[in-house]
């Protein structure tokens, strides 16, 4: 969206019945950005509280035991223990979330697809242009799908 947009951003200033300066920000770019925030949000959520009432009732009960406060039982052993639980959960629902966004970037964002279609007027490739597209929705589904596992791994609990 940046890269599409015009560069120049200035200060908004206040005039005697409107705005001006600034930048826009298109109603199909914030009903994305709103649509696709509710939805992977409530998953996410979902998949939080999973990982957190995964973790057994005696933990919290000797964190507090030991005088723990409520906020250090969660920061300190609830919540590193039930991340090893959330993570491979959200780890596909970040996938679904760029997923999504590309379709709906066709649906309701079209300036991608105009840009690829003045492309293809122009040059006659649409191979090329559509293999483009593809490519870059690829490489940002398998970076995220990397970093995230590496996480995975880093904080997966060690078996003998």
């Amino acid at each position: 969206w940046l890269l599409l947009q015009p560069t120049a951003v200035t200060i908004p200033v206040r005039g005697r019945f409107n705005v001006t300066g600034g930048t826009t920000l298109t109603p199909e770019l914030l009903a994305i950005w709103l649509g696709l925030a509710v939805y992977t949000s409530a998953f996410i959520a979902e998949a939080v509280r999973a990982g957190i009432q995964s973790v057994p009732r005696g933990q919290g009960e000797a964190a507090r035991a030991v005088g723990l406060t409520e906020f250090r039982v969660m920061q300190l052993v609830i919540f590193p223990q039930g991340l090893r639980v959330m993570i491979p959960p959200v780890i596909n629902l970040y996938l679904n979330l760029i997923k999504n966004s590309s379709l709906a970037a066709a649906v309701g964002y079209p300036e991608l697809y105009n840009i690829s279609g003045t492309i293809l007027n122009q040059t006659g490739r649409s191979l090329e242009v559509i293999t483009i597209m593809m490519v870059v929705y690829l490489a940002m589904s398998l970076l995220t799908s990397a970093v995230l596992n590496w996480y995975n791994a880093k904080v997966a609990i060690v078996e003998r």
